[in-house]
């Protein structure tokens, strides 16, 4: 059965949802605040989240760039906000979705069943990645370019694999010393550029042109046409 975690401050619309999805068959559990949403993701029972933006403490958007930096369960973003800004923010951060208040029953689950089915059929074929003449086996954790392997260090593959899987996305160094590094890390952001200088040198060219600084921010990984 499919399992939902609802993220609301408002007790009364977590149990409307609740009572919607319940009716669809749909198992749900709830949150109210940063805290208790990754008290509820740490159990590992949810497929996907449903994320209001307005929250006391951290807001919608601080929750899925924090989910986001360990896993990639669906986010639907679920807020009375509809502003055109809010809805690109919440893309660009690795929502999947977004819905705005009010909203029917209907409406609900069939982005819910959408999203999980793209997830799902993502998932499945998801053992290979070939972007700019870069190819990664998932599965032997090899990489090669133009068919020929390239020898990486387990940081510098996990820096590429994490750029490749997100196309455009804007990390910026704090965001990957964190990810690949760890929170407990104490070096600087310095050793996400050396990283990034020995990687673009192992892979040559491919790397140099797909592999881009964003002056200030940090990399991000894009198509040389794009």
């Amino acid at each position: 059965m499919t399992h939902i975690l609802i993220v609301d401050d408002e007790e009364d619309m977590r149990h409307l949802i609740s009572m919607y999805l319940e009716n669809a068959g749909i198992s749900v559990s709830q949150a109210a605040d940063s805290r208790e949403a990754k008290e509820e993701l740490a159990l590992g029972k949810a497929d996907l989240v449903l994320l209001d933006i307005m929250l006391p403490g951290k807001s919608g958007f601080d929750i899925c760039e924090d989910i986001r930096q360990t896993s990639d369960i669906p986010i639907i973003f679920l807020t009375a906000k509809g502003d055109e800004w809010d809805k690109v923010k919440g893309l660009q951060i690795g929502g999947d979705d977004y819905i705005v208040k009010p909203f029917s029953p209907g409406e609900l689950t069939a982005r819910i069943q959408a999203v999980l089915r793209r997830f799902h059929k993502q998932g499945d074929q998801m053992t290979s990645m070939a972007r700019a003449g870069i190819t990664v086996d998932l599965n032997s954790h090899s990489v090669r370019v133009n068919q020929q392997t390239v020898s990486l260090t387990l940081k510098e593959y996990e820096l590429l694999v994490l750029l490749m899987k997100n196309p455009s996305r804007v990390f910026s160094r704090e965001q990957l010393l964190e990810v690949i590094w760890g929170e407990d890390y104490s070096g600087g952001t310095r050793t996400v550029d050396t990283h990034i200088k020995t990687l673009r040198m192992k892979l040559g060219k491919a790397a140099g042109a797909a592999i881009a600084t964003v002056w200030g921010i940090g990399y991000k990984f894009e198509e040389p046409d794009s």
